[in-house]
Order: structure tokens, then sequence, then C-alpha cells
């Protein structure tokens, strides 16, 4: 929304009044969002389900990495369902080089984008912590790396991320279901990345420095991520 009225009357009354209503409800949405997150962390994480965002970051690095195609059920225009297959993407630990995600709303007819940006703005660090992270990649570009024992093409319900406690792994942890692909690797680094993204878990977002909300008005997309430089804990 423009910071300044439309300077044309209406009734005696500008049209900054009607704008605001209109742009309220996102507004209120971004408003309880920014008071989950106090002191510039996620004490409970971020979830995003049965909406499309789109993710950029500079750098996505993580260990006990799997990657598993996935059922998701999904409601067309017209009402009737149908079954996507998306890429789920799955790390036990990871740190993450600056982040933004962007979800448009319809609100009243008009379209407004919510935004969150992330990071400190150094491609030098991998300032954002996370635990047990999974998202379901629908479409992605970028810069995959992946290195320790690589394992491709097995079965989807036999990858592993998410610890048990007891020196294990909990079972399909990516609830793939059988003869699905699977991807499995010691590490992966995810750099440059552009991705429209369904499902999204972050359950451990921690130190997350230079946190900003904001409500935009039309169709608005995340900046293209810039490179990272070097590598997580380099000096």
């Amino acid at each position: 929304m423009s910071e300044h009225a439309d300077e044309t009357p209406e009734f005696g009354h500008t049209h900054w009044r009607r704008g605001a209503a209109v742009a309220l409800p996102a507004l209120l949405a971004a408003a309880a969002l920014g008071q989950a997150m106090a002191g510039g962390a996620l004490a409970a994480g971020l979830q995003i389900q049965s909406g499309t965002v789109q993710l950029t970051t500079s750098s996505l690095y993580g260990t006990h990495f799997a990657a598993a195609v996935v059922d998701q059920p999904y409601t067309r225009p017209d009402g009737s369902t149908g079954i996507a297959h998306p890429l789920r993407m799955g790390f036990a630990q990871g740190v993450i080089n600056g982040l933004c995600l962007a979800q448009k709303q319809q609100i009243l007819g008009a379209t407004y984008t919510l935004m969150i940006t992330v990071g400190d703005n150094n491609p030098a660090t991998w300032e954002i912590t996370t635990q047990n992270t999974v998202l379901d990649l629908r479409s992605a570009t970028g810069a995959l790396d992946m290195d320790g024992l690589v394992d491709l093409n097995i079965n989807g319900p036999d990858t592993t991320t998410v610890g048990d406690g007891a020196g294990g792994y909990l079972p399909n942890p990516l609830n793939s279901p059988q003869h699905r692909f699977g991807i499995q690797a010691g590490y992966a680094k995810f750099d440059k990345v552009t991705a429209t993204v369904h499902d999204l878990q972050l359950p451990g977002l921690l130190s997350t420095p230079g946190l900003t909300i904001a409500v935009r008005p039309g169709s608005v997309d995340c900046p293209a991520p810039a490179a990272p430089v070097g590598t997580p804990g380099s000096k």
C-alpha cells in the first residue's frame, strides 16, 4: 500500500481510508505472526500447509539429508480433487543463509502479498538454524551438491532423517509411499534457491536476525537470492 493518500477526494474522504480497510485483515494476520516471533526468533517454529509459497534463499545446508517423491492431495479451482507428486526434502540438522517467503492473499477481490524476510544480508554467514526441516517442492532452481554416503533411487519409505533418541531413526519420516524414488546423503548444500513450496515445516527455526514482515499490494516476488560466499562454519 502506498504511504501517501490519494489526493482525489470522494465525499469528503480520501481513497486511503478505503485502501486501509481492504488491507486490514492482512495487516492483522501479519501482526499476529509477528507476535509469535517475539525476540527475533520463531519459538515454536514455522509451519505452512495447504498453501503455495515462494521461497528464496542464498543457501540451505543440512546434515543427514533425504528426499522422496510423495502423494499430496489438492483441490482444483472447479472443486474437484487430484493427487500431486512433489519431491519432499528433509534435513535432520540445517543452517540457512538468508530466507524470504512470499504468499499471495486475495482480500475483497484485491491481491496482496504477505512477505517474510529473515537474515543479516551477509552472503558469508548461515545465520538461521533449523532441525527436522521438511519442505515439499513443486518446482525449484538452484545448485544441489550432495556428499558423504550418497544413495540414489532408494525406496522412498527407506529414507531416514529424524533420530528416535535411542541411536536409531524414525521410520519413513517423509511419509513416502512404497516404490517411490528416494535419495539419501550424508549432507546436502542447496545454493541460490528459488522454489515454489506447498508445505513447509521448520520446527526449530532459531537465531533469526533481521526479521521483517510486510504486506505489499499486488503480486510481489521475493528478490533473487545472492550467491553464498564460502561454506557453513568457514571464516
